[in-house]
């Protein structure tokens, strides 16, 4: 297998890079490129951000995978999904050396793609999901790039990406709700968040939502994701606040009701609580980097 992957300080690596057609940008999404790697013990990537999503399944290894703050472990069969200007970081075990299949895509609606098999910029890890069928069709799908550019139609490489979601849709959550309803119930519940947020929904909304008593939940949510249903739900206003903050000319009480606070007052009182400074001074802050030439 070695004898097709190029060797540098960190990896083994076999890379294909496609140019889309125009009917594939004319759809939701396409691939980009796509490879496998073998890490050395010394394989580290970042702190950086992609300007692509990247779909990454581990094969086989062990190592550390950093985003937003939280750490997931690596381990054979886990996904990870890589998200456009969100920071992450992620390292083998040097014991353990990874082994990864990817594919990376842009497209309108890339974000939307990665949603319907259960990843986000704030989940973007998933435990054990990599079955033998999406396992086959992504080997099925390197097999098909590995043939001259011309050999091949874009409809074909985009079938075999679409079939790569569409097993991993299907199979999203449906071992953990056989085997375990309790945290197919959290998954839910971490989905439910995601979209209403801005709502002004509660712990207690969530749980019923779910379907589940509201300490069970915060117990078992917290086991799963290392926080309580309340910190991720401020910490998903306050990463929609940063961005508004940062990118658009907003007032700050209409950011407030963006993400679901009455008024400004407690928008400002909670943005300083968790990031320590007003939304005011952090925007300023934001304004006097992006202004700096050093």
């Amino acid at each position: 297998m070695r004898a097709i992957m190029r060797e540098d300080h960190h990896e083994f690596l076999e890379i294909h890079f496609f140019t889309p057609s125009e009917y594939e940008k004319s759809g939701a999404a396409w691939p980009i490129r796509m490879g496998h790697n073998i890490a050395k013990p010394n394989y580290h990537m970042g702190p950086k951000a992609s300007p692509y999503c990247y779909l990454i399944f581990i094969t086989d290894g062990q190592g550390k995978f950093v985003q937003r703050g939280r750490t997931f472990p690596l381990r054979k069969n886990d996904m990870i999904g890589l998200f456009p200007q969100v920071t992450h970081e992620y390292f083998t075990d040097p014991d353990k050396p990874l082994r990864q299949i990817f594919v990376a895509f842009d497209g309108k609606h890339a974000l939307q793609l990665m949603e319907k098999i259960g990843l986000s910029p704030d989940n973007p890890y998933i435990s054990g999901i990599l079955n033998s069928a999406v396992y086959r069709l992504m080997w099925d799908f390197l097999e098909l790039v590995r043939n001259p550019a011309d050999s091949y139609t874009d409809l074909a490489r985009l079938g075999k990406f679409h079939q790569v979601f569409d097993k991993l849709s299907q199979t999203h959550l449906s071992d953990a709700s056989k085997e375990n309803p309790t945290i197919s119930g959290v998954h839910k519940g971490m989905e439910y968040m995601e979209i209403h947020y801005a709502e002004g929904i509660s712990v207690e909304r969530v749980s019923q939502f779910v379907g589940m008593e509201r300490t069970r939940f915060t117990k078992q949510f917290r086991q799963t994701y290392g926080e309580t249903p309340m910190q991720a739900i401020q910490r998903l206003k306050m990463n929609e606040a940063k961005l508004l903050l940062e990118r658009t000319t907003y007032r700050l009480s209409e950011i407030a009701h963006s993400v679901g606070y009455p008024d400004l007052f407690s928008f400002s009182k909670a943005f300083k609580k968790r990031e320590g400074i007003p939304p005011q001074l952090y925007r300023l802050q934001q304004i006097g980097d992006k202004n700096d030439p050093s």
